[in-house]
């Protein structure tokens, strides 16, 4: 029975729109079964871990399949969407090829595999068994073994034998045989098998092509949970106290996506950088009435003006005057690498989670043109458009927690940069200057950095001419 479908047929598989991203979320699909499409039409927007990003598809033709429905998380390399190209005719496949493709198509050395779908295809179409070559290296198959879930089992030698698939009680109640083949799973559900003390053999995969998901591994985990504390079936076992939920008082939310990214990652910083947090409090009266000046300027109009931005401009004075701050640390190696450029991030929060894109070569960039950026780094990312590239090679990063009236806090790393500025809320306050008590405007600045990196010198000499430009602005110019 052939797996082939027709070569007018043509499949596209989720791209890895990031830099070694395994798996996308797909958002939502902007065509339909029969609707015709052409080459860089846009078909659907997925979400990474790192960003929103629309996918175009390159094929001209009439869609004739959605393989996963929204709201699915689908792994890089798997086909998402089959598209008729112009001059063919659909070719719709059995059920039962289907169920059989992963076996059949995943033993490239048992040659009678291969021979049987050509004998059934026609003799003058060499054409589809080259389509179906790469079917056969989904990156997630790569590896891993052959579904269980297939009716055909690939021998170790010989010919192509059919064996039927056991019983899906047999999966999790006894020791799967010496022979039997790798069950189909990724690095991380692998990893939390393991966890879980769960054996995979004997878990029943319910992903497309018989992968085994995450939550075929919890589903076989809970029962063993349960079962394997009662004596000799003596009496019921009680159920765990892990599966109880509160359905009205309690709600869950699925961490993936950005959120699940940022999670891995300040998880990831904390625990492999010792960060060290040093903190001062400034009057930035003299700051804010510039802020009130360059509104008015000529030069500034139409451009975003407000506190971050000249506090943007004071973080790369410091910088410059301090160049060791922005640095990275090469684990490989064991060196330090100053970066004579700064990438400045700044923290953003999102409906989808935070994230940090960053402004490249900000030190570079006059005045006006940080401006110009930060109005545009913002308003991409309250769209939900900001591209995976704008938020990788950052340097040093700044967090506004100000916004939402917090004073100060103790910020985490951004993964690979040295240091990381939270810039607290600037209120009015009694301050001593001149010699009396006055109102003043005044903010707690917070810097987190890498002590690898940066010792407890150099990170508070960075602070302080932070905080130095921000009470005398005018050294704007003189330093730098």
């Amino acid at each position: 029975m052939t797996t082939m479908t027709d070569a007018s047929v043509r499949e596209f598989k989720m791209p890895d729109v990031g830099e070694g991203l395994t798996e996308a979320e797909i958002l939502k699909w902007y065509v339909q079964p029969g609707d015709t499409v052409t080459d860089g039409q846009v078909v659907c927007e997925v979400e990474t871990a790192k960003a929103a990003v629309e996918l175009p598809i390159p094929y001209d033709g009439v869609v004739s399949e959605l393989r996963f429905p929204e709201g699915t998380t689908v792994d890089v390399g798997t086909a998402i969407i089959t598209v008729r190209v112009a001059g063919g005719a659909p070719a719709p496949v059995p059920a039962q090829a289907e169920a059989a493709a992963p076996a059949a198509e995943a033993a490239p050395e048992a040659p009678a595999a291969s021979a049987s779908a050509s004998a059934a295809a026609p003799a003058a179409a060499p054409a589809p068994a080259e389509e179906a070559k790469p079917a056969a290296r989904q990156p997630v198959l790569v590896g891993y073994g052959v579904s269980t879930s297939a009716t055909k089992r690939r021998p170790r030698k010989g010919p192509e034998v059919t064996v039927p698939a056991p019983a899906q009680p047999e999966l999790n109640g006894h020791t799967p045989a010496a022979d039997s083949p790798r069950p189909l799973a990724k690095p991380p559900v692998r990893k939390l098998a393991k966890d879980l003390g769960v054996d995979l053999t004997a878990v029943t995969p319910s992903g497309p092509d018989g992968i085994i998901t995450r939550e075929d591994v919890h589903a076989a985990a809970a029962p063993a949970a349960v079962t394997a504390p009662a004596p000799v079936a003596a009496a019921p076992a009680a159920p765990a106290p892990v599966a109880s939920y509160d359905g009205a008082r309690e709600t869950r939310l699925p961490v993936k996506g950005v959120r699940k990214a940022t999670a891995t990652a300040m998880v990831g910083s904390a625990f492999t950088a010792p960060h060290v947090t040093e903190f001062v409090t400034v009057d930035v009266t003299r700051t804010m009435k510039l802020v009130e000046e360059l509104k008015q300027d000529k030069e500034m109009q139409g451009r975003r003006v407000n506190p971050l931005l000249l506090i943007a401009k004071a973080l790369l004075v410091a910088i410059k005057r301090n160049p060791d701050i922005n640095a990275s640390w090469d684990e490989a190696n064991q060196e330090i690498v100053v970066k004579h450029y700064v990438n400045l991030g700044i923290a953003a929060a999102t409906p989808r989670g935070l994230i940090v894109p960053n402004i490249k070569d900000a030190h570079a960039k006059t005045l006006p043109q940080l401006a110009d950026s930060l109005g545009e780094l913002v308003s991409t990312a309250r769209e939900g458009k900001t591209s995976p590239s704008a938020m990788q090679g950052g340097t040093v990063t700044i967090t506004n927690v100000g916004v939402f009236g917090v004073d100060t806090g103790t910020p985490i790393l951004n993964p690979g940069e040295s240091a990381i500025l939270a810039i607290g809320a600037i209120k009015l306050q009694p301050w001593v200057h001149k010699g009396k008590v006055k109102p003043r405007q005044v903010t707690t600045l917070a810097l987190s950095f890498d002590h690898r990196l940066v010792d407890g010198e150099l990170g508070s000499r960075f602070l302080a001419d932070v905080a130095a430009v921000l009470e005398q602005p005018k050294r704007l110019i003189t330093w730098a």
